[in-house]
């Protein structure tokens, strides 16, 4: 056969393998999203996409059976077709004729592996992963062909090879995993906002939006030792006392025994005549609570506050006990973040002094602490709040005076996360509750190993 028509034949070889080599790579990152949308749109080439799609792993399987198919032929055409059209020039260059032969099959080697690996290989692939949804469109339908025309000795590779992949232990899937984990999407959104392609407040809002349904009551409750409550005994001109004195308008209602038995807002009791407030009590106004396990995820108890028609709900622990409340407020805070009105003070809990370090109360929790001073405090199952951190860490009761040294990560330097001491040192106590803690970070930085 004429050395000419072999080489064409070698570079539609090459061609071929390039289609191969583009259909696999803008399969594996097509966005599967943007193919479904354009499918139910009436887009018959991304019907296609999406059919192939659906038996990724068989199509994969053609498109590695097509490029290797596709590369024995170009080494078996191409090399010696190359060798024979450079003997000539070699020849004429006066390379003595026992070295022309090893020497033309070596250039026709090389060439051969340098044009199939560029043409064949990497000028499809960045095709391919610069225009995943028109390099899919355009092969979806050979490779589907393809793969049917060699369905028999493509489901002899697939079986075999999936056989060895189960012998180790992993289960092979036909599609790819195309949900994503709150995590994996919280940190996608946070890349798009360090490159730019995001602003920044609508990442934020979008990332709290995905992580709010992995958020519990019990992470975001106001812990009991920092509400406010009333005995069902009480008077009806308790509960407006008690609203002017704090001004919060909702209270759980305690019995003789310390457990919750309703709730009540100040409204009850203003909507008394006057000469009533002193003679009504408490247990006559409250209203049915709503109970909550700490565990329970944020989207059913948003639902629920709203499917009941109200703002707070009871926090339960895992014995039966009130761990705290939780409102309305707190729920949707968790999404468009703090919302400041005249009643909030968590701020004023956190003061910094002159000399760089904070007066922080007891109550906050470590993730108030980060909101307000930027400093990461770690965060366990055995306490809720800066006091019990501190318990945790001494192992005991702390008293006035006492310190406790935790490490927390610096990530000023995105390249480096490294630890800092921090020391927070007890300055109050309420019984045996740390009241008031002073936190000083250490000016050393420590790198993590």
């Amino acid at each position: 056969m004429n050395v000419y028509l072999l080489l064409l034949v070698a570079l539609a070889l090459v061609i071929l393998c390039g289609v191969f080599v583009a259909a696999e790579f803008a399969l594996v990152t097509v966005d599967r999203s943007a193919v479904a949308r354009q499918a139910d749109g009436g887009d018959g080439r991304a019907l296609g996409v999406q059919k192939s799609l659906r038996r990724l792993s068989s199509n994969l399987s053609g498109a590695q059976l097509g490029i290797t198919i596709t590369n024995l032929g170009i080494g078996w055409l191409a090399e010696p077709t190359t060798s024979k059209l450079i003997r000539d020039p070699l020849t004429s260059l006066g390379v003595p004729d026992g070295a022309v032969g090893p020497t033309a099959v070596t250039v026709g080697l090389i060439v051969s592996t340098l044009v199939t690996m560029v043409f064949g290989e990497l000028v499809p692939k960045n095709i391919a992963l610069a225009l995943p949804m028109g390099t899919a469109k355009a092969t979806q339908g050979f490779l589907r062909t393809f793969t049917a025309v060699n369905g028999f000795p493509i489901r002899i590779l697939n079986g075999t090879a999936n056989a060895l992949v189960r012998r180790l232990g992993v289960e092979p899937q036909e599609e790819l995993r195309s949900a994503r984990s709150s995590t994996e999407l919280a940190s996608l959104i946070q890349r798009s906002a360090d490159e730019g392609t995001l602003d920044a407040d609508a990442a934020e809002l979008i990332e709290r939006s995905v992580e709010f349904g992995t958020r519990t009551a019990g992470e975001i409750m106001t812990p009991r030792m920092r509400t406010f409550s009333l005995d069902e005994g009480d008077r009806a001109e308790a509960v407006i006392e008690l609203a002017r004195r704090t001004g919060h308008s909702r209270f759980p209602v305690l019995d003789e025994h310390d457990a919750v038995v309703g709730t009540i807002h100040v409204k009850n009791a203003v909507g008394l005549p006057v000469h009533e407030r002193s003679t009504t009590r408490v247990k006559h106004l409250m209203a049915k609570p709503v109970v909550v396990p700490d565990s329970l995820r944020l989207d059913p108890l948003m639902a629920l506050l709203r499917s009941e028609g109200f703002q707070m709900a009871v926090v339960l622990d895992e014995y039966g006990g009130q761990a705290g409340i939780v409102t309305l407020e707190d729920v949707i805070e968790e999404i468009v973040g703090d919302i400041a009105d005249e009643h909030d003070s968590i701020r004023a809990q956190a003061r910094l002094r002159r000399d760089g370090s904070w007066s922080l109360s007891g109550l906050l929790r470590p993730d108030e602490v980060e909101d307000l001073t930027g400093i990461e405090l770690p965060e366990g199952e055995d306490y809720d709040t800066v006091g019990g951190l501190i318990m945790s860490t001494l192992g005991r009761v702390p008293q006035r005076g006492d310190v406790a040294e935790v490490a927390v990560p610096d990530r000023s330097d995105p390249e480096e996360v490294v630890e800092r001491l921090v020391f927070l040192t007890v300055e109050q106590m309420d019984g045996l509750r740390v009241d008031r803690v002073a936190l000083r970070v250490s000016p050393g930085r420590e790198a993590r190993p």
